[in-house]
């Protein structure tokens, strides 16, 4: 399964961004192969639609789950529609690498 993290970088060693739609960095883990894959967010400095299109950006990676420390209002029934279930952790200090074992536990 794979799952999207928003980052504040592009390391494991970065912390979980509490934003979605403008967060840095998105991380696509792939629970099954361990892999990771880190995309820069290109709607980070957009002035409206960033949530949509960040939909759309981890959607398109085939995503399951989406963790982030909070969503947009008009992002839930858009990820309702697209059965992607979405996690809120708020936990600003949680590096990348602690949430990718949780996921492996």
């Amino acid at each position: 399964m794979k799952v999207a993290i928003t980052s504040t970088g592009n390391s494991q060693e970065s912390k979980l961004d509490q934003r979605f739609g403008r967060c840095a960095f998105f991380v696509i883990y792939d629970t099954e192969t361990k892999s990771t894959e880190f995309i820069p967010n290109p709607n980070k400095d957009s002035q409206e639609g960033a949530g949509p299109a960040s939909v759309q950006l981890v959607a398109s990676r085939n995503v399951q789950k989406i963790i982030s420390g909070e969503f947009g209002i008009k992002i839930k029934s858009l990820l309702d529609s697209l059965k992607i279930q979405m996690i809120i952790m708020k936990e600003p200090e949680k590096k990348i690498t602690e949430i990718i074992d949780i996921l492996n536990n």
